[in-house]
């Protein structure tokens, strides 16, 4: 055969092969769509009620958390919260008793009423306690104060001197305190999509075993009040502590470790890095110090002494008039001041505290 023919029929073939790649491809594509639109629909069974998000044990229901999904008809359950069947208004502000995962069926026995036997204890944290405090329209920011916020705790009181006299303060004791209730309300009244404020008589709050301690104290030293946090607040905690070492995460920790202990931190309440002002922040013509507490400046069991009065504790001067000595408090009318008011020639004196 002639070469040139030979070379002719290769090149013929070769395109003729290539040809034939390209149409088999082009039909197997054209091909992937008609099989997906003839697929047979998965046939759908009732909704169900499911989690929208991760719902620790404690969590509060709002109306946000669980929703109505389609769900297979072969593998609904009794206990299942079905559309149609249930009331998604009576299962706001019910408690999660266990950890339900995003996505996953709510049952009957995972939710905890308000009136169900140990529906607080539910809603606690593990290691946590529950403890009331009486609030009023003034410390309770005029109802707008509902189950679930965050607020800090603030405590006003005087201190030493008489009625006026004494050194106010107010105080921040406790920060990032979970919201449990409201009176005996769990959730908040819900009118046009909007929270109607409600003032409250008492607000129930989660707290440690010490922290409930100094609650409890601190009702007993003067007037409690709360302000509200707003919710960035605690994101930009974390964030600090994170950058000062306040919070340690484990090197070998893998993503859900990491979330799990960062949401424990945001959500755990402190009792430390207290801030305080008193009357001389506020008015020139209010005290900045703690002023004296008893007249005769007498310390305990010395002559003038009196019984269950409270004894000066500031700097004295002791006076020596012939073999007799005294401790004058400094600084104080009608007695010796370290400016003025200098003893005697014949009188002698040594500073001490």
């Amino acid at each position: 055969m002639d070469r040139k023919k030979l070379v002719l029929l290769v090149s013929a073939l070769i395109v003729a092969i290539g040809t034939a790649f390209v149409a088999r491809s082009l039909f197997a594509g054209g091909a992937a769509p008609a099989v997906a639109a003839a697929a047979a629909p998965v046939p759908q069974g009732p909704k169900v009620l499911v989690a929208q998000r991760a719902l620790p044990p404690g969590t509060i229901i709002s109306p946000d958390a669980l929703s109505f999904q389609p769900w297979p008809g072969e593998m609904v359950k009794d206990a299942y919260f079905i559309e149609g069947e249930a009331d998604m208004q009576k299962l706001v502000g019910t408690v999660v008793r266990f950890a339900i995962t995003a996505g996953e069926p709510v049952t009957q026995g995972a939710l905890v009423s308000p009136q169900d036997r140990g529906f607080l204890a539910a809603a606690l944290t593990p290691g946590m306690r529950a403890i009331t405090v009486p609030v009023s329209s003034q410390s309770g920011v005029a109802g707008f104060i509902f189950p679930g916020d965050r607020v800090d705790m603030m405590l006003s009181q005087g201190i030493g001197g008489t009625e006026g006299t004494g050194l106010q303060v107010a105080e921040t004791i406790l920060r990032n305190l979970r919201v449990l209730a409201t009176d005996q309300a769990t959730t908040q009244e819900i009118v046009d999509g909007k929270a109607v404020p409600k003032v409250s008589g008492t607000v129930t709050l989660e707290v440690t075993p010490r922290i409930a301690e100094k609650v409890t104290v601190a009702q007993s030293l003067g007037s409690i009040s709360f302000s509200l946090r707003p919710l960035a607040d605690s994101h930009t905690d974390l964030e600090r502590a994170l950058a000062s070492g306040e919070i340690k995460l484990p090197d070998n920790a893998t993503p859900e470790q990491e979330e799990k202990l960062l949401k424990a931190a945001v959500s755990q309440p402190s009792d430390g890095k207290t801030s305080y002002v008193t009357g001389g922040d506020v008015s020139r013509f209010q005290r900045s110090t703690v002023p004296p507490q008893t007249p005769s400046g007498a310390a305990p069991g010395a002559p003038g002494a009196q019984p269950g009065v409270p004894v000066y504790r500031g700097p004295v001067i002791k006076v020596r008039r012939g073999s007799a000595v005294t401790d004058e408090p400094v600084g104080r009318s009608g007695t010796l001041s370290a400016s003025r008011n200098q003893p005697s020639s014949t009188d002698s004196m040594q500073v001490g505290k």
